[in-house]
C-alpha cells in the first residue's frame, strides 16, 4: 500500500515533496522514484520539518517504527493505515500529535481505491483538508465521525475485494461444474465481475435498482436469485462475514 499510495502521489504532481523512509528499499524502486522527484532517507532522523507523515507499515511493524518518528511528528500531520492500531496507541508512541486514521483498499494500487478518514479532535481544518488531498491520490474518499467505525469500514471495503475476487473463484467453478471449461469459465467470471463493477460507477441507479433491470420474471436469472437471496443465501452470509472481520479488527486494537 506504501507504493501504491508513492505511486499515486507522484501521479498528482506531489512527488517533489514526498520522501520515502525506507531501509531496506530496492534499488530499481529507488532509482525510479528519485527520477520522479522524491527523496529517499533511510531514518526519520533524516526529514526535515514534514508537513505530514504516513505511516504505510503492518499493524505488528508499529510499536518498533512509529516511536522514532516522535521528534519529527511534533508539528505534522500523522497519518496511519495500519489496521486495528488505534489513535490513543499512535498518540502514546508519538507524545501526542495530530493523528488521522485512514483505511484504504487495494484497488488505491490502480487509482480506484475507496479510503475511509478518522481525525482527532487535534487535527484542525487545514490537516484535515491535505489528508483528504493526499488519500485522493489513490481513489475516493469518505470521513466517519467516529474511531470505532473504522472497524467496520475495514471488514467492507478494506476486506472486501477479496470477497469480490472469491466471488470470481466460486462463479468459475460453479460454472465448471454446470459444464464449462475452466478456462472459459473463469474469463466468463471475471469479465462478468469487471463489467457489473464498470456498469455500477457508470450509471445512477442504485445497485439494487440494477439487479432488479437484469431479473426477468420467470427468467434464468430469477431463478438463481431465489437460492442467493434465500435464508441461507449470499445476504447473511456477508452479515456473518463483515462480523467476523469487524470483531477481529476490534480485538487487534486491544
Amino acid at each position: 500500500m506504501g507504493g501504491a499510495l508513492a505511486r499515486g502521489l507522484i501521479a498528482k504532481k506531489l512527488g517533489r515533496g514526498l520522501v520515502l523512509v525506507d531501509p531496506a528499499i530496492a534499488p530499481r524502486d529507488a532509482r525510479r522514484y528519485r527520477a520522479a522527484g522524491a527523496s529517499i532517507a533511510k531514518s526519520p532522523a533524516e526529514i526535515k520539518r514534514p508537513r505530514a507523515i504516513i505511516f504505510a507499515v503492518k499493524p505488528q511493524m508499529m510499536p518498533n517504527v512509529a516511536p522514532a518518528y516522535a521528534t519529527v511528528a511534533r508539528t505534522a500531520l500523522v497519518i496511519s493505515i495500519a489496521a486495528g492500531t488505534t489513535s490513543d496507541k499512535i498518540a502514546g508512541w508519538l507524545g501526542g500529535g495530530a493523528i488521522v486514521r485512514a483505511m484504504p483498499n487495494t484497488p488505491a494500487s490502480i487509482g480506484k481505491g475507496i479510503t475511509a478518514l478518522f481525525a482527532t479532535p487535534q487535527v484542525n481544518s487545514s490537516q484535515r483538508a491535505l489528508a483528504e488531498r493526499l488519500m485522493r491520490a489513490v481513489g475516493d474518499v469518505i470521513w466517519v465521525d467516529r474511531e470505532e467505525l473504522i472497524d467496520p469500514v475495514t471488514a467492507v471495503s478494506g476486506s472486501g475485494p477479496a470477497y469480490v475476487f472469491l466471488l470470481v473463484e466460486a462463479l468459475a467453478k460453479a460454472g465448471v461444474s454446470a459444464g464449462l471449461p475452466p478456462e472459459t469459465a473463469l474469463k466468463l467470471a471475471r469479465k462478468t465481475v469487471e463489467g457489473a463493477g464498470a456498469l455500477l460507477s457508470a450509471r445512477k441507479e442504485t445497485a439494487e435498482e440494477l439487479r432488479r433491470a437484469v431479473t426477468s420474471p420467470g427468467g434464468t436469472t430469477e431463478a438463481a436469485l431465489k437460492i442467493l437471496m434465500s435464508e441461507r443465501g449470499l445476504e447473511p452470509l456477508m452479515r456473518a462475514a463483515v462480523g467476523a472481520a469487524t470483531a477481529r479488527g476490534q480485538e487487534l486494537g486491544k
